[in-house]
C-alpha cells in the first residue's frame, strides 16, 4: 500500500512539472528578449538582426527583440555574452561565421566553444564574398589571376577586414588550395581595407559583395571571383569558385541566431519558427534582398551542422598556415 502511495505520489508531481513546462513553453515570451548582435551598429549583421527585428513582435506574443550591440574582440565578447547567459530565451545572440569558426579555430584562448557552447537555432541569411584587383593590377580575370600569382609568390598582397575575420581565413582557405603565396595586410574593419584596395594601396581585397558592389559597379575595383552558391544577379558574368574548380571555397558569410547551451527545445522551436514566420513577409524579405544577401531560414540541426562544418575548415586553415593570433 504504502509503495503504491509512493508511486501515485511520483506520478503526480512528474504530471505537475510537465504540465508547468507545457504553461511556461505557451507563455513564451512573456517579455522582451534581447538579441546580442557582436559588432558594431551599420555592418551586414547589424542590419540583417534589425530587419528581423522590427517585425518578428507579431510572431512572439506581441513582445519585442531588442538589439543591443556588442563589439569587441572581433566579435568573441559579444558570443561570449551570450554563451554566458541564462539558457531562458531571453537572452540570444547572433552567430557569425567569425564568431563561430575563425575567431576561435585562430585563437585557443577564446572563451567559449563555439559547437559545444550554443544551442543553434535558425541561419538567416549569407552574404557571398568577393576577391577583386585594383584596375592597375596585371590580371583582369580568374584564369589570368590564378597565373600571375603563382608565378610570383610573395610578390602581391590583399587586404582583409581583420586578423581572424572570415575575409583573413578564407583567403588563406584559397592559398591553401591553390599552393599560393599572396602576403597577408590586415586593416581594422572593411571600410579602411577597401578604401586602400579602391586608392591602389593594396592590389586586391576580400571583402563582402554588398560594400565591394558599388566599387565594382564604377570600375574602381574589378571582379574576379565570388564566393557563393550560385553567380549574384549583380554581376552574373563573374564566376564562383565552383565555377573554377574550387567548390569549397564557396563559403559565405552568414548571420544566424543561437542561444547558451542547454536552451530548452520548445524555446528553441518557438524562435525558429517566429523567424520563419518573419521572413515570409515580402517586405522582409525584399529588405534581406537589398543588403546582397541571401535567405537561408534553416533548420537549427542544420544551422548547427553549418557551424560545426565552418569551424572545422578554418581550424584546419590555421593549422595548415601555421596562423597565429595578433
Amino acid at each position: 500500500m504504502k509503495f503504491r502511495t509512493i508511486a501515485a505520489t511520483l506520478a503526480c508531481v512528474a504530471a505537475s512539472t510537465v504540465a508547468a513546462h507545457q504553461a511556461a513553453a505557451q507563455s513564451y515570451p512573456n517579455k522582451s528578449i534581447k538579441l546580442v548582435v557582436p559588432f558594431a551598429p551599420g555592418g551586414t549583421t547589424d542590419v540583417i538582426a534589425r530587419i528581423i527585428a522590427a517585425a518578428i513582435s507579431p510572431h512572439i506574443n506581441g513582445q519585442t527583440l531588442v538589439v543591443e550591440n556588442r563589439a569587441g574582440a572581433g566579435g568573441a565578447l559579444g558570443a561570449g555574452e551570450t554563451a554566458a547567459a541564462a539558457p531562458d530565451g531571453y537572452s540570444l545572440g547572433v552567430a557569425t561565421v567569425s564568431t563561430i569558426a575563425t575567431v576561435p579555430a585562430l585563437n585557443p584562448k577564446t572563451k567559449y566553444d563555439p559547437v559545444t557552447d550554443f544551442t543553434p537555432i535558425i541561419n538567416i541569411a549569407a552574404t557571398p564574398n568577393i576577391l577583386t584587383v585594383h584596375p592597375s593590377f596585371p590580371a583582369k580575370d580568374y584564369a589570368g589571376f590564378l597565373d600571375l600569382v603563382k608565378k610570383n609568390p610573395g610578390k602581391y598582397s590583399y587586404a582583409s577586414s581583420g586578423t581572424g575575420s572570415i575575409l583573413h581565413l578564407q583567403m588563406e582557405l584559397y592559398k591553401t588550395l591553390t599552393k599560393t603565396d599572396i602576403v597577408h595586410v590586415p586593416y581594422r574593419g572593411s571600410g579602411p581595407a577597401l578604401n586602400d584596395a579602391v586608392a591602389g594601396q593594396v592590389p586586391m581585397i576580400f571583402d563582402n559583395l554588398p560594400s565591394t558592389l558599388s566599387h565594382v559597379q564604377s570600375g574602381k575595383l574589378i571582379p574576379i571571383v565570388v564566393a557563393a552558391s550560385q553567380r549574384s544577379s549583380a554581376l552574373p558574368n563573374v564566376p564562383t569558385f565552383s565555377d573554377v574548380g574550387l567548390p569549397a571555397m564557396d563559403r559565405m558569410a552568414f548571420y544566424g541566431i543561437y542561444g547558451p547551451k542547454g536552451l530548452p527545445r520548445d524555446i528553441v522551436d518557438t524562435i525558429n519558427r517566429a523567424v520563419k514566420k518573419t521572413m515570409d513577409d515580402p517586405i522582409v524579405r525584399k529588405r534581406i534582398d537589398d543588403t546582397g544577401s541571401i535567405i537561408i531560414g534553416n533548420s537549427p540541426e542544420e544551422f548547427a551542422q553549418q557551424i560545426k562544418a565552418e569551424f572545422e575548415v578554418y581550424k584546419k586553415v590555421v593549422n595548415e598556415q601555421n596562423l597565429k593570433p595578433e
